[in-house]
């Protein structure tokens, strides 16, 4: 699902709100997460996960077509770690609303 699908999806279950409402909402709940992360901060969902930032040291790497040695600097990437429910949500756990098997969608 892409953003504009999302905005949609929320839309259509929220009839009582205008889209360009709905497209603001998204957006600043994204902006936020990424300011959060940028800050180093750690960003938790409850029932759903948390996004924080790794660290990926600096290392020597090489490159594929060459075979040559390069140096990899030091970089920080985003995690998504899931949370319980939605582990248990996607793995057909007892109680989810997804059967085992089935693929969402």
């Amino acid at each position: 699902m892409i953003k504009s699908e999302l905005v949609a999806r929320l839309a259509e279950a929220n009839p009582h709100l205008f889209q360009r409402d709905v497209e603001q909402i998204v957006s600043t709940i994204f902006d936020e997460i990424a300011a959060a992360l940028a800050r180093g901060d750690r960003v938790e969902l409850r029932g759903f996960g948390a996004f924080s930032v790794k660290n990926r040291p600096a290392r020597t790497g090489r490159n594929p077509r060459t075979g040559d040695q390069v140096q990899v600097e030091e970089k920080f990437v985003p995690f998504f770690k899931t949370g319980k429910e939605l582990r248990e949500r996607l793995n057909g756990s007892p109680g989810s609303a997804r059967e085992p098997g089935r693929r969402a969608g």
